[in-house]
């Protein structure tokens, strides 16, 4: 029990904190860079759009994309893409997005005619944008990591 809460010290520590000089970056705490953007989905676009980051985004960094999905007494409930609403009849529209080290895609997809769609569903859609950092961490070597055995802990059921 102790190698794993040593393992997950380890692992959290690594996530939160670069030492200086490392990758040229100065050390600290490491923060995900994020905006907000107010999309249209129409025909004219093919209901997507292609979102440039406008800083560096890195290899191993990853995506994430959330939808501002209701209000609820003046907060803002967002969910995490891909989101999936389902009309009467059984047609379907899906909020999705695909991300490269450039920009961002959104764009709908389902099985509901995106033209007979209220402009509720695609005209003023918010959506916040988060790049989360992250390292290629295959290549550490540290004893809590390479000594770990699973076959040793506990089992509960």
């Amino acid at each position: 029990m102790r190698k794993l809460v040593s393992l997950l010290s380890v692992v959290l520590f690594m996530s939160c904190v670069v030492e200086e000089g490392q990758d040229g970056r100065d050390g600290g705490l490491i923060v995900s860079s994020a905006f907000e953007i107010v999309v249209d989905f129409n025909t004219q676009n093919n209901y997507e759009i292609v979102e440039p980051y406008g800083f560096d985004v890195y290899s191993y960094d990853v995506t994430l994309v959330y939808i501002l999905w209701e209000t609820d007494n003046g907060e803002e409930v967002w969910r995490l893409l891909p989101q999936s609403a389902i009309f009467v009849g059984g047609a379907t529209l899906n909020y999705n997005f695909d991300f490269t080290q450039t920009d961002v895609k959104l764009f709908l997809e389902g099985t509901a005619n995106f033209e007979n769609l209220d402009a509720v569903w695609t005209q003023d859609v918010i959506f916040r944008i988060v790049v989360v950092p992250a390292d290629n961490v295959s290549g550490l070597a540290s004893p809590e990591m390479t000594d770990f055995n699973l076959s040793s802990l506990q089992q509960r059921y």
